[in-house]
């Protein structure tokens, strides 16, 4: 068995730690309901039609999707609650399969994951949104964007309690911006109802089987997020129900919302229309109330990227604070601020560095190439339920997976078939992917050395 490093003994978060559990239920519904909705909703919708054009196969898709990622909340819920400390999958990948791959986790994470994806939101706010209403030059719209992610940066030092409020008040904004704009259209929205089952699925074979497959995948991305409510189990209190339930209310309120969503586009468009639009929400709310819905969609839009950018600072530093504690990573990561108890270096560390990538203009293609290994360890994280169930039978667990083993092995299948897809569809993408996480192990070897002297 490996050494417990300091702070970690039997899976529990020890006093020595210095983070407060101030988190509640309701802050975990917050964190996986806004980090989960963010564009996804207002842009895969085309892809999805582009692959099945059949109403009654896209909202399958969108039911699929929700069902396996409901799957892989409940199997990471059982991790949750039998390890309640900061950094969440790290630590479910270290305990089941070492530090080496628990440290290429975070390294992605912090190196281009979730940095890259903090500077792609921000870049979308100031150039793709806000302009919309406040026309900028580039220079003025690079700036606002490092204003956008230092402002979300500051709240989130400043307390974990600042940062779970402003999640939850985003959360609420956008959630029932959403629930309002279904209930806009259809009842003033002039649509047809034979749009939810005309054109009807052709006959089954393998072509109509890769279509769906691949609307999967791009539905699977819309999902993204739960997995961070797992980073902040270390400050959440009665970890052992709440993790489990937040990650229950917040998968079902989302896929609910989701499946609502799209009933209200197919309601106004045929799947063809759809599949054709980039800004379907737009399109529905100019249809159902005039020129004006564009301008709601888009005010829609710059909370739910504000609050996907939010729940990344929220809740990743604990991942690389959990790191520097294990000694794999800078030592000021693990500081804890002596007045408001966040592990404020580690949120700077990544605030500063989703700037640099931000301002460089080259984070998209890093995160389109690592994005597909984030589903390599999810595999892994599943996996580890079942390996944790043999290699530690002793080890408590106030929540057990539902429908074990057979729900934490559907999600395997389907992070693995992400991964694989993405590998034949976009190969080279994918082979500079693995390159960036296996030049990983370099600094693992720096860090594990220099722990092993200490």
């Amino acid at each position: 068995m490996e050494h417990e490093p300091a702070g970690r003994a039997n899976g529990m978060e020890t006093p020595d730690s210095g983070l407060p559990r101030v988190l509640g239920l309701w802050d975990i519904v917050g964190i996986v309901i806004g980090g989960i909705v963010g564009s996804g909703i207002f842009i895969v919708p085309a892809a999805i039609a582009a692959q099945v054009d059949a109403p009654v196969l896209f909202l399958a898709v969108w039911v699929v999707g929700g069902i396996l990622s409901f799957f892989g909340a409940l199997s990471f819920a059982e991790l949750g609650a039998a390890y309640p400390q900061a950094g969440g999958v790290y630590v479910y990948l270290r305990e089941a399969y070492g530090s080496a791959v628990a440290f290429l986790f975070g390294w992605t994470l912090f190196l281009v994951i979730d940095s890259g994806a903090v500077a792609t939101l921000a870049v979308a706010f100031s150039t793709k949104y806000l302009p919309f209403f406040f026309p900028m030059s580039p220079p003025v719209a690079k700036l606002v964007a490092v204003v956008f992610v230092l402002a979300l940066v500051a709240v989130n030092y400043v307390g974990v309690r600042w940062g779970a409020n402003l999640q939850n008040l985003l959360t609420i904004i956008k959630f029932g911006a959403l629930a309002a704009v279904c209930l806009i259209v259809f009842v003033w929205g002039r649509g047809d109802a034979a749009n939810l089952v005309s054109p009807y699925p052709g006959s089954f074979n393998l072509g109509l089987l890769g279509s769906f497959g691949v609307a999967l995948v791009a539905v699977l991305w819309a999902y993204k997020g739960w997995e961070a409510a797992t980073y902040s189990v270390g400050e959440t209190r009665n970890p052992g129900r709440n993790l489990p339930l937040g990650l229950f209310i917040g998968t079902l309120a989302v896929i609910g919302i989701y499946i609502i969503t799209n009933l209200a586009y197919l309601y106004l468009f045929p799947t063809d229309r759809i599949a054709a639009s980039d800004r379907i929400a737009s399109d529905a709310m100019s249809l159902a109330i005039g020129p004006v819905g564009a301008s709601i969609i888009a005010v829609i839009i710059l909370f739910s990227i504000t609050g996907a950018a939010n729940q990344v600072l929220l809740t990743s530093p604990r991942v690389y604070y959990a790191m520097s504690r294990d000694g794999l990573f800078f030592k000021r990561i693990a500081d804890v601020h002596a007045r408001f108890l966040t592990p404020h270096v580690s949120i700077l560390a990544i605030g500063a560095w989703s700037v640099i990538l931000s301002l460089s203009g080259t984070f998209e293609q890093l995160f389109t190439y690592v994005i597909f290994g984030q589903w390599i360890f999810f595999s892994l994280t599943a996996g580890a339920v079942l390996l944790l169930r043999r290699k530690r039978p002793d080890l408590p667990r106030p929540y057990r997976v539902s429908g074990y083993p057979i729900t934490p092995v559907i999600f395997i299948l389907s992070a693995l078939f992400i991964s694989l897809n993405t590998l034949i569809n976009e190969f080279w993408n994918a082979l500079a992917g693995l390159v960036i996480i296996a030049a990983g192990l370099l600094a693992y070897l720096y860090w594990k050395r220099r722990s092993d002297k200490a």
